[in-house]
């Protein structure tokens, strides 16, 4: 797609679609963020100083070695080698590295992807909950967003619901595993048998519908778990990715989209080319030349996914045992607790003047509910359990 202007309509569209989390932004976490008494669980955001390591490799690597160091960079050969070798590690495929595109972040790769797939008046379905920025970079490509719900407090996608929502239109559907914000791993049990279905749905409504497999978490896991991605089971399948979430470093914005080699080779190669068209049209949406050349050195980095474990061990049973029903997440960063009233906004209030800070669950179309993340330091886990049971004291009480 290449719209050089979006309609009054869909802008008008797109500012409601991220309307909650912006009041949130702009409000509450702008105010209160970076407060030192405040138990910050809002957002996936660093509370401790970076990984030693990363910091050594963008030192590594800052200083030039030849003159086009930090020329104008695309996706540099050897950022793709290391994703395509990465990819086949995880997968067990062997992916083609001239099937990668490096982009700059997470975000970007969504970006790009769906303006690569999506044609005007084409829907886009997605999960819901979902990441709060996929309705609106569906509107920001022409396409029409459909929501498929997802019950709290499990999360489980319901296959038939999906299947219901395809139709002529669909062009993609946008898997987030492992998923934020329920924490939901979705295995092999799930993805196979979506895979056939949309294998079917291709069959009824004629183009392949395809799977935006989101999986910026997919190292973000516990208790020894696998994360399976659609693309070992959907060849029509766009793998995006961010670094920011294994590196716990979101303000250095690298990522990827890849494409399996289960894809045919002719539509791969049409793909590269589109893919191209849509970084430059998105703005240049390759990663700076810095971040690409420490790269595979970075892979080798991880935050500790067992100290994101031992937090979620000692959270989940305390929000528990003082009365929350909250959800056990099997990997990223969060996990969903039911707010003790209704308005879950109102309640995020009463917490903040407990000096905790959370992500209302409206803002991710769980409404009633609120969002949690372990990022948060030990220190701030301690300071927050009495003071997110004194909370829902007070809620209960009528104050």
């Amino acid at each position: 797609m290449t719209t050089t202007s979006i309609p009054t309509d869909r802008r008008a569209r797109m500012r409601q679609s991220v309307a909650p989390f912006l009041s949130f932004y702009e409000g509450s976490f702008l105010h209160l963020n970076g407060r030192p008494d405040m138990a910050n669980f809002a957002v996936g955001n660093p509370q401790e100083m970076p990984l030693p390591e990363y910091v050594e490799a963008l030192r590594r690597h800052v200083e030039p070695r030849d003159k086009d160091w930090f020329a104008y960079k695309t996706s540099e050969a050897a950022s793709r080698r290391t994703v395509a070798r990465t990819l086949g590690q995880r997968t067990g495929m062997k992916w083609h590295p001239a099937d990668v595109a490096m982009t700059n972040g997470g975000f970007a790769a969504l970006a790009v992807t769906l303006r690569t797939l999506v044609e005007p008046g084409d829907e886009v379905i997605f999960l819901s909950p979902p990441w709060f920025f996929y309705e609106f970079l569906t509107l920001a490509a022409g396409g029409e967003p459909v929501r498929v719900r997802l019950d709290p407090p499990d999360f489980e996608p319901d296959l038939d619901r999906i299947d219901a929502a395809i139709g002529p239109r669909t062009r993609a559907i946008i898997v987030n595993s492992p998923h934020n914000p329920s924490g939901r791993i979705y295995p092999p049990a799930i993805l196979a048998p979506l895979a056939a279905m949309l294998a079917d749905a291709a069959e009824r409504i004629g183009h392949p519908v395809w799977i935006i497999s989101d999986e910026p978490y997919n190292r973000i896991v516990f208790d020894g778990r696998e994360c399976h991605s659609p693309a070992e089971y959907h060849p029509h399948t766009v793998v995006t990715y961010s670094y920011a979430k294994t590196l716990l470093a979101p303000g250095q914005r690298i990522g990827y989209l890849a494409v399996p080699p289960t894809l045919p080779a002719d539509e791969r190669a049409v793909l590269r080319d589109e893919v191209f068209l849509q970084q430059a049209a998105t703005g240049w949406a390759f990663p700076n030349a810095l971040l690409q050349h420490a790269l595979a050195d970075f892979e080798r980095l991880s935050i500790d996914v067992g100290a994101l474990q031992r937090r979620r061990d000692r959270l989940v049973p305390a929000l528990r045992e003082v009365g929350y029903d909250a959800s056990m997440p099997e990997g990223t960063f969060y996990t969903m607790a039911r707010s003790p009233l209704a308005d879950d906004v109102a309640f995020s209030e009463i917490l903040a003047r407990h000096r905790v800070l959370v992500l209302p669950g409206t803002i991710v179309e769980v409404p009633g509910w609120f969002r949690i993340s372990l990022t948060a330091s030990d220190d701030m886990v301690d300071a927050g359990i009495p003071r997110l049971a004194a909370a829902m004291a007070e809620a209960r009480a009528g104050g």
